[in-house]
């Protein structure tokens, strides 16, 4: 847009002229001249104001020629032209869609480039209304995005705002959980937190993204925290889902953390424990410092191992779990001996004890706290020991009874974290399947919890530098740690296995021989039916030459023709 366009782009200022019309007499003389002024401008004749400004042109006692000669000297025809060629285009052959992307982006653009919010503003200031063309433009996508763009960067238009309630009203609510601008709109923040939580409770194989995308929205401000988590705290109570919205909150709450936000004394308000000063205060101390020290841990020891703890829900939190997990299984930690059993207590405690119910009217079951414990000592006294190979072999037994346990099970996950993540570990290592990774699939084959964790240990390790490593050796290391992947894939997690192995391939940085590694373990392990969503991921790397055209036979009775033709023959959608 041409700088002579200032003042004039909304048509903001034809109202402002419009409305004085029926108030103070004007100066006939500077009426004449402002208007001709207009009119002299290029393509004026377009403007939604013109109308209003030759009516006051002509009571003002403006010349008819005059003004005929001004608006038809300077019309440009820029839309025509415009939709000329745009015409031509379509006549050349382009098709109608790809012109009318075209134009449509063209004209973004130019907006972002050009759009001065305090011009925008004046739509409501002196028009006094909503204008058609604001509602009807709510109903393109490509015009919704636009206003998404220009919220973020402008987040204190007045029009823009009123336009994301317009959005939200349409029922558009789930294209904006990203936007700033919805956080300042009660009415907005709303529709737009309950589309998130929905689309995270519905959203089964890709929750962890539905979880990120609804954490990230609600620790966009202090405000928008507390309002969703006290929602969700009354959400959680409910006996249909409130284990879900708690779980919601617990991430969202983990997510604050980890940007840097003390959400602490939030926190520990809405989960009661004002109630409890004692071990608030020493809860609240170790958050803060994000660190556990044995004078707190002593102070909870006593109140839980007492005839009338406070409630376990106090110290079943995942902020003091992870740390209690690793204070005792990761190996560079040394613990006190005299507060050692403490810590185990307390974790126990925590994972193993479950309220007697309702207002705590009955007393709470303690019939797993001893073993779960004595598991953790176990495990424990195993992990910080730093043993060798030989000697974990010789404790598989004990380590395979103590993994069915599920808080051991983390705590063996974040100890082989620990010890396979080091420099120099595979350098050292003499065995094609290391022990610390075997354990792994022990893991995975009794809880399906821990898939992910799993599986994201091992995407670490598979992308990780091995670079003293020998090319060969290096080869042969990750697959391995494919077969670890196949062994996850065949006790349920195989979408996520699937999935990563598939942008590896697309990506096109993973030595193509390690891709049809992966597709012949995984064609040895499965056997049909095959869900739709399988047959949709892993089909196309099937039947890829590049992948599979050196292990395909003459006939049909390898693996890989026989997947092709049975899925070929049972899912004709694909």
């Amino acid at each position: 847009m041409d700088d002579e366009y200032e003042g004039d782009g909304w048509g903001g200022g034809d109202s402002a002229d419009n409305d004085s019309d029926a108030g103070e007499v004007e100066n006939p003389e500077e009426v004449l001249s402002e208007c001709l002024k207009k009119f002299s401008t290029p393509d004026y004749i377009m403007e939604p104001g013109i109308f209003v400004q030759l009516k006051r042109y002509f009571q003002a006692g403006g010349n008819p020629e005059q003004v005929i000669e001004l608006l038809s000297g300077n019309y440009s025809a820029v839309a025509q032209t415009a939709n000329l060629l745009a015409e031509w285009l379509i006549l050349a052959g382009a098709k109608v869609t790809d012109v009318q992307a075209m134009v449509e982006n063209h004209l973004k653009e130019m907006v972002l480039k050009t759009f001065d919010p305090k011009k925008a503003d004046t739509i409501f200031t002196e028009e006094g209304e909503t204008p058609g063309w604001l509602t009807e433009i709510i109903d393109h996508p490509t015009w919704r995005s636009l206003v998404y763009r220009l919220a973020e960067e402008y987040p204190d238009c007045l029009m823009l705002n009123f336009t994301i309630k317009l959005i939200s009203d349409a029922g558009f609510q789930g294209e904006i959980t990203s936007i700033s601008t919805a956080a300042q709109q009660i009415e907005v923040f709303s529709r737009v937190l309950k589309t998130a939580v929905a689309s995270y409770l519905n959203n089964h194989e890709n929750r962890p993204t539905s979880l990120a995308e609804c954490a990230k929205m609600v620790c966009h401000g202090q405000h928008t925290f507390v309002y969703s988590q006290v929602l969700l705290q009354v959400l959680a109570q409910e006996a249909k889902g409130g284990s879900n919205m708690k779980r919601l909150s617990q991430e969202i709450t983990k997510c604050a953390r980890e940007n840097g936000h003390d959400v602490t004394p939030i926190t520990m308000s809405l989960n009661g424990s004002s109630s409890h000063p004692v071990a608030c205060q020493a809860l609240s101390s170790m958050f803060a410092r994000n660190s556990l020290n044995p004078a707190d841990i002593s102070l909870l020891y006593r109140h839980y191992n007492s005839n009338d703890p406070p409630p376990i829900e106090l110290i079943r939190t995942p902020h003091l779990l992870e740390l209690l997990v690793d204070v005792l299984f990761r190996p560079s930690v040394k613990l006190n001996p005299e507060h050692k059993p403490k810590y185990m207590f307390l974790l126990a405690y925590a994972v193993s004890v479950s309220e007697g119910g309702r207002g705590r009217n009955k007393p709470a079951s303690k019939e797993e706290l001893k073993p779960t414990m004595q598991a953790i000592e176990k495990v424990h006294a195993i992990c910080c020991s730093n043993p060798s190979s030989t000697e974990i072999i010789a404790e598989l037994n004990t380590l395979y009874n103590c993994i069915r346990f599920p808080v051991v099970a983390v705590g063996v996950v974040r100890w082989v974290e620990c010890v396979v993540t080091e420099p120099s570990y595979f350098k050292l290592s003499t065995e094609h399947t290391p022990i610390h990774l075997a354990l792994l699939d022990e893991v995975v084959t009794c809880h399906q919890l821990l898939h992910r964790a799993v599986l994201n240990l091992l995407i670490r390790l598979f992308e990780s530098k091995q670079d003293e490593l020998e090319i060969l050796v290096q080869l042969e290391m990750r697959k391995m740690l494919l077969d670890r992947m196949v062994t996850l894939l065949s006790v349920g997690c195989v979408v996520p296995v699937v999935q990563y192995v598939i942008q590896c391939w697309q990506r096109g940085d993973t030595d193509i021989s390690l891709i049809r590694y992966f597709v012949t373990e995984v064609l040895e392990a499965i056997s049909p039916p095959y869900t739709g969503e399988f047959v949709q991921l892993f089909l196309p790397m099937v039947e890829h030459e590049e992948v599979t055209g050196t292990t395909r036979g003459d006939g049909e009775n390898d693996p890989v023709s026989e997947f092709i033709v049975y899925c070929k023959a049972n899912y004709v959608n694909l």
